[in-house]
C-alpha cells in the first residue's frame, strides 16, 4: 500500500473469527466494517464476496447479482491454497496471493463507495481501514478485475 501511496491505518486487537466476536472492537474503529464470503459456483469458479459487516446475504438472489450460477461455501483447503488464508481470517487483501482470473472478487456497492472500509490485513488480529476507492486500486494493482454489485439483502422477519 505504500508503494501505491495508499493511506490506511492499522488496529492491533485480540484474534476474532466472527462478525460476533469483532462487535466490541469495531465500535472502537470509525468506518465500514465487513463480512467476506468464500464461495464456489456450479461450475466450479470461486468468488470472494465482500459485503458490510451486519449484512445478511440472500445467498439465493446473489447468483443473479453477480452473473453466476448457484453457490456454496467454498471449502477451506481451495480457500489456503488461493488466497493463503484459513476462515477467520477472510479479506479481500487475500486476493494478493491469489493468481489473476482464479477467483473473482466482489464488493458491495455501498463499500466501494466508503470513504473508510475496515478489513483484514491477512491475518484476525488487526483491522485496516481504507477507502473503498483505494480497496478497489488496490484489487486491480494485483492483477484483479474487482466487481462491484448490489449484493442482496435477506429479508428481514
Amino acid at each position: 500500500m505504500d508503494a501505491l501511496a495508499i493511506p490506511f491505518d492499522i488496529h492491533e486487537h485480540e484474534a476474532v473469527f466472527t462478525v460476533e466476536e469483532s462487535r466490541d472492537i469495531k465500535a472502537s474503529i470509525p468506518g465500514e466494517h465487513t463480512k467476506n464470503l468464500f464461495l464456489k459456483d456450479k461450475d466450479g469458479d470461486f468468488w470472494l464476496v465482500t459485503v458490510p459487516g451486519e449484512m445478511r446475504v440472500d445467498l439465493k438472489a446473489l447468483p443473479a447479482a453477480i452473473g453466476c450460477k448457484r453457490v456454496s461455501f467454498g471449502k477451506p483447503e481451495p480457500m489456503l491454497e488461493l488466497l493463503g488464508l484459513t476462515p477467520g481470517s477472510v479479506t479481500p487483501l487475500g486476493a494478493i496471493h491469489a493468481p489473476p482470473g482464479s477467483i473473482t472478487v466482489v464488493l458491495d456497492r455501498s463499500l466501494a463507495k466508503a470513504a473508510r472500509v475496515n478489513v483484514h490485513p491477512l491475518r484476525n488480529t488487526a483491522t485496516i481501514g481504507l477507502s473503498g476507492a483505494d480497496l478497489l486500486r488496490l484489487l486491480e494493482h494485483w492483477g484483479h478485475a474487482p466487481l462491484v454489485a448490489d449484493i442482496p439483502a435477506q429479508e428481514t422477519p
